[in-house]
């Protein structure tokens, strides 16, 4: 999972760069925005002019939000580009409504969701063996029917380069396959790292020059100081389009409200060395921490140049572990149970002689379509993607891609012959795009204004003669956080005074839950009880055994509430439960107050929230009510409201924040290790996991066990028991579980033809070879 400060409003953090993540590719079709003239759009190629003035040639318009041009099934960052190029790509395995990986694809499985049987069908059959060793096989048998839209017929073999490609040891895009416990991987990557890490790692100063010369190493650090600038340009370009620091829009000023303090008359040069000085020439955490977009070293115009592998030790020449058996077929032998590999081999398979060299594919003397340590021809394809996909790439020019059906598509040809992506900016001109003709799809901010506007041009209803409005749970949840490190007593994070306090908190936060969530988002939200999205399989259900509100009982184990209670008797119930968790914290009380906090703990906390400096945030309601509840008691909750989030991620990052209201973005798989897991004498910690400090061996155990199986009974049954570790430490206090929408034309797009039952796993594009115009 990734957090998101203000994912509620749909944007993304200012200082998270959300890359696409490969794990679950054949998921990932779905969402779109954005804007632009549907006319001059539809004559933008040759081929698109040549049917001109023919009812064919009217093209299906995608409002989108704006492109980066990485339209690359290797190296894309965005999940719009992400979007781009999975138009013209067939990944390996397709999924179901519910996000299950559909591993007989060839003959199709049929699969009921809310009533109805849907068959899915995909280019692949997956057969999955777990061997007494522990090792488990997964035999692949590809269709031996399937043509790339140039012809050329999909085998193994391009598998086995996509494959490659992903694994490489100078392989620097989203997709972790090479993480997976693939037999032979580590052998496979060990003894080379790309010629940039290698100088970053040397640095500036560096007079050893085995593996480069001294003119490269000078020639490098002035690309990459150039390179800086242009990174410390996209964070000022932010603050101004954003409006953060206005009217004040020097450098000076937008390194300020990003955290670095600088003369008046700064420079970007002189913001990018404040930022290097403050991560010590740590420049890998740079880039991903104070990022506004774009990487470091996708800034860098020569960096294929210094991407490519320096041998610094011996390798093994292939991963002994991705085993060719035929033409169609292969076997990938992983070492040990992993429930993520399977989304992992939901790549996509990418033409080797497109993308690669087909006289470099030797599987038997291990070439793999390009040598080892150079993807540069990978590279060079990146702006032009080409595929099995249904649609086929034409062009990007002036903010529009072009793509024609594929008439080797698998599923058959597409039934509308054009689709346009339009990019654009704001959720104004998306929703507006619709409502005037230009725009046929698009999701824009599932916002009250939004909806106003829908219910106003359709006459009073999400759904008319104008727009027609489809709603998706959000793969995330909305939480507030609260660090162990920071929030105990004594110094001691995992003590009952220490959970007791913390639970004091959670218990007033959760009885303003429903109020807030209402007064903000209506209809679009739900309050939830449990930190995990309500789209997991593993969530929790009001009818399972042992389901309940979340820190709904006292520090007896008693019931807080009772049916029929007002509001009030509710909030007061929850004041009067806190009390006697900061009793059995250590609190002294006296009169219905608190008097004197115990070592360590204090009468007065904090909590960050980044709501503009304006409140607007779904949480802010609930920090203010509990806030004023609490005084009353005596503790002071002080509500510190950012109008720019990265200091917040600042802090947390220095476990500096007691409190905090955020978000979750999830994915398929609930796999908890990244937030909860602490480490262990043989596993890292999670990467997030110190934002809460938790750590917790039974926990830890279970996360572990959890991963280790398959089957999902039993990883929900091992995922629940996580859940009320988490809630019993007191660290997360679940808040909301909101919606997405998109939004379709409705006099344009024929709906009957839009893909049926669309969910967060499968989106309108997932049947996109169906839809067509009225």
């Amino acid at each position: 999972m990734f957090n998101i400060l203000k994912e509620e409003k749909n944007k993304m953090s200012n200082k998270i760069k959300l890359l696409s993540l490969l794990l679950a590719v054949c998921m990932c079709i779905g969402l779109f925005a954005a804007c632009g003239d549907k006319t001059e759009s539809a004559a933008s190629s040759a081929e698109v002019a040549s049917a001109a003035e023919t009812e064919e040639a009217t093209p299906l318009v995608v409002g989108y939000s704006p492109f980066n041009g990485k339209f690359s099934p290797f190296f894309s960052e965005t999940a719009y580009d992400q979007d781009a190029w999975l138009m013209t790509q067939l990944p390996l395995f397709t999924s179901d409504r519910t996000g299950a990986v559909i591993q007989k694809g060839i003959e199709g499985e049929t699969i009921n969701y809310n009533g109805t049987d849907y068959t899915y069908y995909g280019p692949a059959d997956m057969t999955i063996t777990e061997n007494d060793d522990g090792t488990v096989f997964y035999d692949i048998k590809l269709r031996d029917d399937l043509k790339f839209s140039d012809g050329e017929p999909m085998t193994i073999d391009d598998v086995i380069f996509s494959m490659y490609v992903l694994c490489d040891p100078t392989y620097d895009g989203s997709s972790t396959l090479f993480a997976q416990p693939i037999e032979g991987m580590e052998e496979y990557r060990s003894g080379m790292d790309t010629l940039y890490n290698l100088l970053l790692a040397a640095g500036r100063d560096n007079t050893d020059y085995k593996y480069w010369d001294e003119a490269t190493q000078t020639e490098f650090w002035a690309s990459l100081d150039k390179a800086g600038e242009a990174f410390a340009q996209e964070i000022v370009d932010y603050c101004k389009d954003n409006g953060i620091n206005a009217p004040e829009d020097s450098v000076a000023a937008c390194a300020a409200n990003w955290g670095f303090e600088l003369p008046e008359d700064a420079t970007t040069a002189d913001f990018f060395a404040a930022m290097v000085e403050a991560y010590e020439g740590d420049y890998a955490t740079l880039s991903d921490t104070e990022s506004a977009g774009s990487s470091l070293s996708s800034l860098m115009e020569d960096y294929d140049k210094y991407a490519i592998g320096v041998e610094t030790g011996k390798s093994a020449p292939s991963i002994s572990g991705i085993q060719k058996v035929d033409d169609y077929n292969m076997r990938v032998v992983m070492t040990q149970v992993d429930a993520t590999s399977i989304y992992q081999l939901t790549l996509a398979v990418a033409p080797l002689h497109y993308y690669g060299d087909k006289s470099l594919f030797d599987y038997d003397n291990n070439s793999f379509g390009f040598p080892k340590g150079d993807l540069s021809m990978v590279r060079s394809k990146t702006t032009q993607p080409m595929g099995a996909g249904p649609y086929k790439f034409i062009k990007f020019e002036n903010g529009v891609i072009n793509y024609e059906a594929n008439e080797l598509y698998f599923k058959g040809a597409p039934k509308t012959k054009y689709v346009n992506f339009q990019q654009c900016t704001s959720d104004d001109d998306k929703l507006n795009g619709v409502i005037t003709g230009t725009i046929d799809i698009t999701d824009p901010s599932f916002s009250t204004d939004t909806i106003s506007a829908i219910e106003a041009a359709n006459g009073g209803a999400l759904d008319g003669a104008k727009v027609t409005t489809n709603t998706v749970d959000n793969l995330g949840y909305g939480y507030i956080g609260m660090n162990a490190n920071v929030m105990n007593v004594g110094g001691v994070p995992d003590s009952d005074a220490s959970k007791a306090l913390r639970k004091a908190f959670a218990t007033v936060l959760c009885v303003y839950r429903d109020v807030a969530i209402d007064s903000y988002y209506g209809d679009r939200a739900s309050v939830i009880n449990y930190p995990i999205s309500n789209t997991s399989w593993a969530a929790p259900q009001p009818a399972d055994d042992g389901y309940r509100v979340a820190f709904s009982m006292d520090k007896d184990g008693k019931d807080i509430y009772t049916s029929g209670m007002s509001d009030q008797e509710r909030y007061d119930a929850a004041l009067q439960a806190a009390l006697g968790f900061f009793e059995e914290a250590g609190f002294k009380v006296e009169d219905g107050k608190l008097t004197e906090a115990p070592e360590g703990a204090s009468l007065e906390y904090t909590a960050w929230i980044p709501a503009d400096g304006t409140g607007d945030h779904p949480a802010f309601m609930i920090f203010s009510e509990a806030s004023n509840a609490l005084k009353t008691i005596g503790m002071n909750l002080i509500i510190k409201d950012l109008t720019n989030s990265s200091e917040l991620w600042d802090a947390l990052d220095a476990q500096q924040v007691a409190m905090w209201a955020a978000a979750w973005g999830a994915t398929v798989d609930p796999d908890m290790y990244q937030i909860y897991f602490s480490g262990d004498d043989t596993h890292e910690p999670g990467g997030s996991n110190y934002q809460y400090a938790i750590n917790d061996k039974e926990l830890n155990q279970l996360i572990l066990d959890a991963r280790a199986s398959t089957d999902q009974t039993y990883r929900k049954s091992m995922y629940k028991a996580c859940l009320d570790i988490i809630i019993d430490w007191a660290v997360e206090v679940p808040t909301y579980q909101r919606q997405n929408a998109i939004i379709f034309s409705t006099e344009r797009v024929n709906l009957d033809t839009v893909t049926p039952d669309i969910t967060t796993f499968y989106g309108w594009m997932s049947e996109i070879e169906n839809t067509v115009l009225n």
